[in-house]
């Protein structure tokens, strides 16, 4: 039986955040923070981080910041809902329908993170996992959780000649940052809509605005 656009884009969200959440799951209740193991070798390890606020570990404004955080990507995750059903609606191109998709299984994989990760886990230490659902409760409060990290690709690990000027003798690793499988789902979205997408996203736009004049 053929599927439905819909029942696609319902069936690829779901598949992952499946995966996103029982991958991090996983890990908090099997790593202790700043664990790894080798995959393949030294360029791919699965390296147990936290993400305290937006992408790369960066953080503002303390709790206030990670509460506006959260909420704006609810917010965007609700409009981004909206704008699906009005492409499917107009029978746009299953190719554009499902890479925004992507971007809005990514955000809501975090989210979810951010939302209960607090509540249902004790704080992950450097010597021990954390617990689910530990008998005094959780490490923080509703939308105040932290965004598990755990892919770490640092393909090129060196150190920077001497006579390179500013930073010659410092550690160089491409690639640093450590990331999920949310991470993931958006990064993929994002650049199969700018690579095969990009003409059809923006000539849309044109068409609706042209029709409005």
């Amino acid at each position: 039986m053929k599927l439905s656009l819909h029942a696609k884009v319902i069936l690829l969200v779901s598949s992952i955040l499946v995966v996103d959440q029982l991958s991090k799951f996983w890990i908090k209740l099997n790593m202790s923070l700043g664990q790894s193991f080798n995959v393949i070798g030294d360029w791919f390890l699965i390296h147990f981080t936290e993400n305290y606020g937006m992408a790369f570990g960066l953080q503002f404004w303390g709790e206030y910041g990670k509460l506006a955080l959260s909420i704006f990507r609810i917010v965007a995750v609700i409009l981004i809902g909206f704008y699906i059903a009005s492409l499917i609606k107009k029978k746009m191109p299953a190719g554009l329908v499902l890479g925004i998709a992507l971007i809005m299984a990514g955000a809501i994989g975090n989210i979810i993170d951010s939302a209960f990760y607090g509540l249902i886990f004790s704080e992950s230490g450097y010597a021990t996992p954390a617990t689910l659902l530990p008998a005094d409760g959780g490490y923080a409060s509703f939308l105040h959780g932290r965004v598990v990290d755990m892919f770490y690709f640092p393909i090129i690990n060196t150190t920077w000649p001497s006579w390179v000027p500013w930073v010659g003798g410092e550690r160089f690793i491409f690639f640093r940052p450590v990331f999920n499988v949310a991470d993931s789902a958006i990064t993929i979205g994002v650049f199969y809509l700018l690579l095969f997408q990009r003409k059809r996203l923006f000539h849309d736009e044109v068409i609706e605005i042209d029709a409005e004049q």
